[in-house]
């Protein structure tokens, strides 16, 4: 009998050359995943022009040149879909949200916990890295790729990445005056092309991140001490709550036409209507407000290497202690004894590891109940921190409606956006109030103080820009301007010239003078405290001294 064969049919793969296919990746790299970036070029280059024409073309022959420089066999392709997957992934977020992913934004995202994370990987986001990554990745992943032979390919490639490289550079040249002036007056046109500019500080962060490991923490303020006690011996108590994604602009103390401030209008606080951040992000804010550095002079850098205002508390005498709701310290807290919720996961409160502020509340009783001497709590909210503003508060606060009931911001209106914070704020409000009156309720037994200060504010749709992050240099005011609350109890009060104070509310503060200020509260002498940057230095009786 005779054998049967059955041939299998070859499964028919396109075939395209590899330089054609990497003029094909440029081109969408270019002009599919910059929406942003052609958005800005077209309005600082006040399109219709021809300065926008010849960019696009000088830009497509950059990136023709590094596409064909990496058409190496057994590289093109994993290379081109990296290149695609990043892009799609950065463009959403600009795109969307109106994001620059430089260092800092990096850092935070590096920095940040799952339950964030999850926060901003909506079905919206899915949906987009489907479309723009995941099918053309597929398309490169089929085609088989011809490449001619390697002396043959080297001499092709090499001419036309010059000739390429010739265009740009020509292009450049011919408009160097509108393209340089242009950049001078708007650096966010740079910070947005994608992938190059994401790319590029991811490797920074990375330099930096490996030249940070061996950090050798140095010592400050080794003259500390507690100048002398309270008058009635009673121990001084400070809690400090580090606000999150908190801004002025929204706060009824400092003018808000909305009531989101009800119970703190009815306690004796200070509200300091002028205050600025050290950066509009976590990553940056909480470690700077924390240091004795100005934003001036703060550097990352700095933040690790040098100790902070806890560090100088305990060396002073003073029991420092860090209560953690949102990603983490940043390393303020390495030296101090720390306590992260969202670890304890308390059913009452948390889901997913992820907290409502209202966790910090039921255990801070009994922890003023036992205090023997000085000390200072720090409580890191996640306060009202997006896009999910709708998980920051309990039902009861739902005051303002229409709520925006989802992390996909693009599926509410603006209003709806604005409400939802809202009540982040109002929830904020009673964890503040709630703070005072149970150091209140304590006055016989402690001299209290409470300090708040956002770490940096948030964008809800002005100027096309959502949530937090942006560049110093470009951030806009509703991610800088905060909010900043004072309450002295009866005796820390009793030392300062109350009349004198209201007075300085309004003068310009910043996250400057939290090192300062509390060092004050506390009565700490050393050199490293500047009176200057004190904000109730100028109003302190003697007898307070």
């Amino acid at each position: 009998m005779e054998s049967l064969s059955i041939a299998t049919p070859r499964v028919l793969r396109p075939v395209i050359g590899s330089v054609t296919l990497s003029l094909i990746v440029a081109l969408y790299l270019v002009s599919v995943t910059n929406r942003t970036f052609w958005s800005k070029a077209m309005e600082y280059l006040a399109a219709p022009s021809t300065a926008v024409f010849l960019l696009g073309i000088g830009l497509f022959s950059l990136f023709a040149a590094i596409c064909v420089t990496a058409s190496v066999k057994y590289l093109t392709k994993p290379f081109f879909i990296l290149l695609i997957m990043i892009a799609a992934a950065c463009s959403r977020f600009m795109d969307t949200f109106g994001t620059i992913i430089d260092v800092d934004m990096i850092r935070n995202a590096a920095e940040t916990t799952g339950s964030e994370a999850g926060h901003l990987l909506t079905a919206g986001f899915l949906a987009h890295m489907f479309l723009f990554g995941i099918v053309p990745s597929l398309l490169i992943a089929v085609v088989r790729i011809k490449h001619r032979p390697f002396p043959q390919k080297f001499k092709h490639n090499i001419v036309l990445i010059l000739c390429l490289l010739a265009v740009f550079t020509s292009v450049s040249i011919a408009n160097v005056r509108t393209f340089a002036s242009t950049i001078r007056q708007h650096r966010d046109l740079v910070a947005t092309l994608n992938p190059v500019a994401p790319i590029f500080n991811a490797v920074r962060f990375g330099l930096a991140t490996g030249a940070d490991k061996n950090v050798a923490v140095q010592p400050l303020g080794t003259d500390a001490r507690v100048i002398a006690p309270t008058q009635s011996g009673k121990p001084r108590v400070t809690i400090i709550v580090a606000g999150e994604t908190a801004r002025a602009e929204n706060f009824s103390l400092g003018g808000y036409a909305r009531q989101t401030n009800p119970l703190l209008a009815r306690q004796d606080v200070q509200y300091f209507t002028d205050t600025s951040s050290c950066g509009t992000s976590t990553a940056v804010s909480l470690p700077c407000m924390f240091s004795v550095y100005p934003r001036s002079s703060y550097t990352h850098r700095k933040g690790l290497e040098t100790e902070n205002l806890l560090d100088v508390l305990t060396r002073a005498g003073v029991k420092a202690e860090w209560w953690e709701n949102n990603t983490g310290s940043k390393g303020v807290a390495d030296r101090i004894a720390y306590t992260s919720f969202s670890d304890i996961n308390d059913p009452r409160f948390c889901k997913n590891n992820e907290c409502l502020d209202g966790v910090a509340l039921d255990r801070l009783g009994a922890w003023l109940d036992g205090v023997k001497g000085d000390s200072v709590l720090v409580i890191h909210q996640l306060g009202s921190h997006g896009p999910a503003y709708h998980l920051r508060y309990p039902e009861n606060f739902s005051r303002f409606t229409p709520e925006c009931r989802t992390a996909e911001l693009g599926n509410c209106s603006r209003q709806e956006i604005v409400d939802t914070y809202d009540n982040s704020i109002l929830y904020t409000d009673y964890i503040l109030s709630t703070v005072i009156d149970m150091l209140k309720a304590r006055g016989d037994r402690m001299a209290g103080a409470m300090v708040y200060m956002s770490d940096h504010g948030e964008s809800l749709g002005e100027r096309g820009l959502y949530l937090h992050g942006a560049p110093y240099f470009i951030a806009p005011p509703q991610q800088t301007h905060i909010p900043f609350v004072l309450w002295t109890g009866s005796e820390t009060k009793a030392g300062i010239d109350q009349a004198c104070l209201r007075a300085t509310l309004d003068e310009p503060r910043s996250h400057d003078n939290l090192f300062h200020t509390v060092l004050g509260l506390m009565n700490v002498s050393t050199k490293v405290y500047e009176p200057a940057l004190d904000a109730l230095a100028t109003c302190r009786t003697r007898a307070a001294s």
